[in-house]
């Protein structure tokens, strides 16, 4: 087979994964070695500084020995097949960084023979680009479950980032969609690349030539819709995930149906895009915000409302706690105000040191006030007609398009959705907050 047509099939494969992300990881050029890796920067996105940075995203194979129904290059799947050597990967992701098409590599693969037989091949390949071609630049790769421990060790220390797939939330979907898998076999790789990460660490601060260890850290992913499981069940576990193998990034995939199988959403089920757009919103709220998965959902309320990012949906349950003086309130109550985020809030613990702040000055320093309004007060006083009622906060903070945020009769506010008349109104609002309807 041409190798461009390997490229097509490969590339084609690999396209599930998600690997949007920055590097987290920085290696300076060499004398005689090929670029370099900054810590802001990846993959067809946009990165945390704004720049647009690309990556080649490919299998060494998209051949497997599992069936996981879930998964388009499952092994009863017929689709075209193709297989990269070692060689032939190096040199073509060399190519294309000379040419400035890439500034980096994602690399995956199914299971070709054995977990150990294909994770040798990702090896060779790594070590290549590394030692032959004196490559700096970012590689992130994925580990196979069921690999042996020497072998996760040699590609952690030749590449920036390594990630273990989860994949399903629970054992019981494991089971039921992916039965030749099983968690123990996810874990114990996540649980040795995060202990190797530590000591790779501590080595590094006695000794800094200490060699280093995938030093942007490790993520997983999750599939989002082709299960049962609750939008709480996941942040359980992305919770339990970062605490117990202190992960960089948990990614939520939202399902796309690839073929019929009975325990699987019908191929017309559109992918539930919003509901990843939801976890990512949630999952910044435990990484940076404080809240756990605990605070944000319960079995009483076990999914995140369509309509009201998670940071809203948890302050109109929580009513009692607001509204919070900006100028006493400590950091932690001000990160949990709609609108203020970690910089702003960051802003205002500074600029109160100085004055008294009112509502001008939060804008100025970057406060959203057209949500932080409905639970804050700037010296004793809340926003001008502002009423602390959760029909009418809810109402506003819904509404779309209106000029003001008082404006409750403004046409088409609700427009969120095709069809106003599907969305709960009047009391019924009131009635989704609380888990009613």
């Amino acid at each position: 087979m041409e190798l461009s047509d390997k490229l097509t099939i490969l590339g084609d494969s690999a396209k599930y994964d998600v690997a949007c992300t920055s590097s987290g990881s920085s290696r300076r050029g060499t004398p005689g070695g090929l670029g370099n890796t900054v810590n802001a920067g990846l993959c067809h996105s946009f990165a945390a500084d704004g720049r647009c940075i690309s990556l080649l995203k490919v299998l060494m194979t998209n051949v497997c020995v599992n069936d996981c129904a879930y998964c388009v290059n499952r092994r009863s799947n017929d689709v075209p097949r193709a297989t990269f050597s070692p060689e032939e990967l190096a040199k073509l992701t060399i190519e294309f960084y000379k040419r400035n098409y890439i500034e980096g590599l994602f690399l995956s693969s199914g299971i070709l023979v054995s977990p150990d037989y294909t994770m040798e091949r990702m090896c060779r390949c790594v070590e290549l680009l590394r030692n032959k071609y004196h490559f700096n630049g970012y590689i992130h790769a994925k580990a196979i479950p069921g690999a042996s421990q020497e072998l996760i060790t040699k590609m952690g220390l030749l590449c920036d980032r390594m990630s273990v797939n989860i994949e399903l939330p629970s054992e019981q979907s494991l089971t039921l969609l992916a039965p030749e898998k099983n968690r123990n076999n996810i874990l114990k790789p996540m649980g040795l690349i995060s202990s190797s990460i530590h000591q790779s660490r501590q080595e590094m601060t006695v000794y800094r030539h200490a060699p280093s260890f995938a030093p942007a850290g490790q993520s997983t992913q999750m599939i989002v819709g082709a299960t049962p499981d609750s939008d709480f069940q996941i942040m359980r576990l992305s919770q339990s995930l970062y605490q117990k193998y202190r992960l960089k990034r948990v990614f939520y995939s939202a399902y796309i149906p690839v073929g019929t199988h009975p325990n699987l959403p019908a191929a017309t089920t559109p992918p539930p895009l919003l509901r990843e757009h939801r976890l990512y919103q949630a999952d910044w709220l435990l990484r940076f915000y404080g809240f756990s998965a605990s605070e944000l959902l319960d079995e009483q309320h076990p999914n995140f409302h369509p309509m009201l990012d998670p940071k809203c949906h948890w302050a109109l349950r929580h009513m009692d706690q607001f509204p919070v003086e900006v100028n006493t309130a400590d950091y932690s109550m001000l990160l949990r105000v709609p609108g203020i985020g970690v910089k702003s809030a960051q802003r205002i613990r500074t600029a109160r040191r100085e004055s008294s702040l009112d509502f001008d000055h939060l804008r100025k320093l970057g406060v959203v006030l057209k949500r932080a309004v409905y639970f804050i007060t700037c010296r004793g006083r809340t926003y001008g007609g502002i009423h602390m009622d959760p029909r009418f906060v809810f109402h506003n903070l819904v509404a779309e398009g209106t000029s003001h945020p008082h404006a409750l009769d403004a046409p088409e506010q609700l427009s969120l959705f095709d069809g106003a008349s599907a969305l709960p109104t009047g009391g019924d609002r009131v009635k989704c907050l609380t888990g009613q309807l």
